[in-house]
């Protein structure tokens, strides 16, 4: 569809046949697929039909994975269980036992437990580098190597990916990329567009947008998502319908929440950038023309009882996630990087003082309020 970015945005779903005359797309919630004969189910394998089992493709499902990849610019998408599920099925199209895998050292405390824990059980190897320095990726490049994988903006600490500097070492070197796109979202950046391979979404985060679904979406070359979508329906990372259908209602109010919050986001950390005892505001400054996200990260330092900082928040939820419309916080250290080691994390900078705060939609006067009476209650005299 030749249209904007906003409009696109809402208009992504395939059309419902001609005797269906419901304005939103129905839940095809099925395990399968009735067929009229044996020649009729045949006609699936020949390729003439699209569906057989929802293990294998369900219209919802695949409607989140071709809206994302449109607002992409991706050619092809799938839709997973989960964000890690994608991101499994994605390595699995590129690497098998044998192979290593680059990925940058501040991941995602999830990503890095699947990188670490999980792959080597594939016989994929896997290096951890400082992607913001070229020479110490281009050091760990080895005749094994087939992916270099980063996060668009990495979690928890808010650096922004160099997408052109990742996909010219991989072009020197014959490698395949891939990137998280997760707290960006294809508002913000678009990876696929700067020429990386494939791209990453925990759908349970901006891509839903309520909280209320658990989803991945991979997208990318056509040839690469072939081989990830056979890895879906044989490992069975599939989505259920309903999910996917909550997946594309929430993604149709993508750009309205990603703006919102992007401008909350910026206003609250400029603000606790004067708070003279926060050790450290994380927040990006030039991440996209549209924005710079929606999610602030601080350190506490030692002036501040975290414990108190965490009770002190009134309306604001504590939740190990992030992205739903309304403000969140969580602790790093305890929740989404407590698997990783703490000499990693220590050496990363994700503290035990570290605070990821996830800004919703609401109005920015009391979300800035709400953390400034937080702070206040939990100074140590």
């Amino acid at each position: 569809m030749d249209v904007h970015f906003q409009t696109k945005n809402v208009h992504f779903q395939e059309k419902v046949s001609a005797d269906e005359l419901s304005k939103t797309k129905p839940i095809y919630q099925t395990s399968a697929f009735a067929f009229d004969d044996l020649d009729d189910m045949e006609s699936y394998f020949q390729g003439e039909k699209s569906y057989l089992y929802t293990r294998n493709g369900n219209p919802n499902t695949d409607d989140l994975g071709k809206g994302v990849a449109d607002l992409e610019g991706a050619p092809a998408g799938v839709a997973t269980s989960s964000g890690i599920s994608s991101i499994l099925a994605g390595v699995l199209s590129v690497a098998k036992s044998g192979d290593h895998v680059i990925a940058t050292e501040d991941l995602y405390g999830g990503t890095y437990q699947l990188m670490a824990n999980e792959l080597p059980n594939f016989g994929i190897d896997v290096s951890f580098v400082n992607f913001a320095d070229e020479h110490a990726v281009r050091e760990a490049i080895k005749d094994e190597t087939v992916l270099l994988y980063s996060e668009s903006i990495t979690n928890p600490l808010l650096r922004v990916e160099d997408l052109a500097r990742v996909r010219k070492i991989a072009q020197e070197f014959g490698l395949k990329t891939m990137i998280d796109n997760t707290f960006a979202t294809p508002y913000l950046i678009r990876p696929f567009d700067e020429g990386i391979d494939l791209v990453v979404h925990s759908a349970t985060k901006y891509i839903g947008g309520h909280s209320d679904i658990s989803a991945g979406v991979l997208v990318g070359l056509e040839t690469l998502l072939k081989k990830a979508r056979m890895k879906v329906t044989n490992l069975g990372s599939n989505l259920g319908p309903f999910d996917g259908w909550l997946g594309c209602r929430g993604l149709k109010t993508l750009s309205l929440r990603m703006q919102k919050q992007s401008a909350n986001a910026e206003a609250l950390a400029d603000v606790l950038r004067n708070e003279a005892m926060v050790t450290k505001v994380y927040y990006p400054s030039a991440a996209s023309t549209a924005g710079n996200g929606a999610i602030v990260t601080i350190d506490l330092g030692d002036g501040y009882d975290l414990h108190t900082f965490f009770r002190s928040l009134a309306w604001v939820k504590i939740v190990p996630t992030l992205a739903g419309v309304e403000t969140s916080v969580t602790y790093p250290a305890g929740t989404s990087h407590r698997a990783m080691p703490k000499s990693t994390r220590e050496k990363l900078g994700v503290t035990d003082q570290m605070v990821r705060i996830s800004v919703g939609i609401e109005d920015e006067r009391d979300v800035i309020d709400t953390f400034l009476k937080a702070l206040q209650a939990a100074k140590i005299s």
